[in-house]
């Protein structure tokens, strides 16, 4: 069964969770799982699981449920993690360093190719394997390396010509931690904005507020 036309945002934004759940599973050594089984492991309705992986193809079978690496490899492909997107990191501070020594691209269907950083006196260092680039080499490595993402670890006020420069040379994508809305002027270009701080205040406020609830 072929995937629908249209996928929702919300049902692709689960996948990656049910990649790893199902990842986790293995680890247990489970081989199948009923989709009730693992809607009361992922607080989603069975009802739900069923209809996100019906608008993939039929996975499972009644009465016997999801074979779980299966399902998960199935995942897997349609997120693409085996394809292993080209991709570039600017700024090589504090945010850049940890990234590249702690995150493992690979695994999440990006190669990392090279790492960009405007300070001079970091050129040639080495972080997470890779010497750092200075970003007058950017529009050459780019022409020639062709990269479809770029991840900015890099100050808002810089963000803008940085990532105009980029899309000019076929970066087609951004993991961005800067917190420029690259989707106000490039409205075409697939951007995940991450804002570290508003997670952080979301948790404050469901904090907060459970105390609330408590004293009453």
């Amino acid at each position: 069964m072929p995937a629908k036309e249209y996928i929702s945002n919300s049902v692709i934004r689960r996948l990656p969770r049910y990649y790893r759940f199902l990842g986790d599973l293995q680890k247990e050594g489970l081989l199948k799982i009923s989709s009730g089984e693992l809607s009361a492991r992922m607080k989603l309705t069975a009802s739900q699981i069923r209809q996100d992986l019906n608008c993939f193809g039929g996975f499972g079978q009644q009465g016997y449920g999801y074979n779980v690496e299966e399902l998960r490899s199935e995942i897997g492909v349609i997120i693409g993690v085996e394809q292993k997107v080209k991709t570039i990191l600017i700024g090589a501070g504090n945010l850049g360093k940890a990234l590249t020594a702690y995150f493992d691209f690979e695994r999440y269907g990006c190669e990392l190719m090279g790492v960009f950083d405007i300070n001079l006196q970091l050129a040639g260092t080495k972080l997470g394997g890779f010497p750092v680039m200075h970003m007058s080499k950017l529009t050459e490595f780019c022409h020639e390396r062709k990269p479809e993402v770029a991840v900015l670890c890099i100050p808002q006020e810089s963000a803008g010509s940085v990532s105009e420069t980029l899309i000019t040379c076929g970066v087609k994508a951004f993991w961005n931690f800067s917190h420029y809305d690259i989707n106000l002027h490039f409205d075409d270009i697939i951007v995940e904005n991450v804002h570290l701080g508003d997670s952080l205040l979301t948790l404050s406020y469901n904090v907060n507020h459970k105390k609330c609830e408590n004293k009453e």
